[in-house]
Parts: structure tokens; sequence; C-alpha cells
């Protein structure tokens, strides 16, 4: 990878991970669909689909906390990311795509 290339490169999910675990309240939210979160996920998420995103106030109640959300490929994960931002979520980041993580998966 070129110097270039390096440098528009945005952080993966494996480095926001790394980043979550010294955020105080953060929530890991995977927003695929319930068979797939069964299939494997990243241990401590929790599962919102997307297309049901705006019951997320039941588990994420301060508008404040940090969200950090992913789904397959980061496509999903970005739209909810938007969709939690519209509806008053402040501090919310699309971490991407399960299939670029590294780690172990919980089931």
């Amino acid at each position: 990878m070129g110097l270039i290339s390096s440098l528009f490169r945005g952080k993966d999910i494996n480095s926001r991970l790394q980043e979550l675990r010294g955020v105080e309240r953060a929530v890991l939210l995977d927003v695929r669909n319930a068979d797939e979160f069964g299939q494997g996920h990243i241990p401590g998420a929790i599962n919102i689909p997307a297309d049901s995103i705006d019951s997320i106030g039941r588990k994420v109640k301060e508008k404040d906390t940090p969200i950090y959300s992913y789904c397959l490929s980061g496509a999903r994960s970005g739209r909810a990311a938007a969709a939690l931002k519209a509806l008053g979520y402040t501090n919310v980041t699309n971490i991407g795509g399960i299939n670029s993580y590294k780690g172990r998966l919980e089931k």
C-alpha cells in the first residue's frame, strides 16, 4: 500500500474496536438481522436490526452514549448511524463490516 492510499484510508473495524475498549459506556451495536447475529457476532455486541433501529431507545436511553455500529460490510451500519443521528443520538460511529473483523465470534 502506498503512502497516499494509507493517508486517505479510514480506520478499519479492528482498530475501531481497540478504541472502543477505552470508551466509558460505549455500546457495540450489530445492525444485522437476528439470524446473521445468531451465526456469529463480536463479543459484547447488542443486536438491533437496521430496519428496527428506531427501537434503540429501549436499550440505549442516553442520547450522548457512544454507539459503535457494524453490519456485514458497513453499508447498513452507515445507514443505521445516520438514522441514529436523526433520532438525536450525538455520538455515533459506523465502524464498518464484520467481514473484515479478525477476532473471535460469539454465538
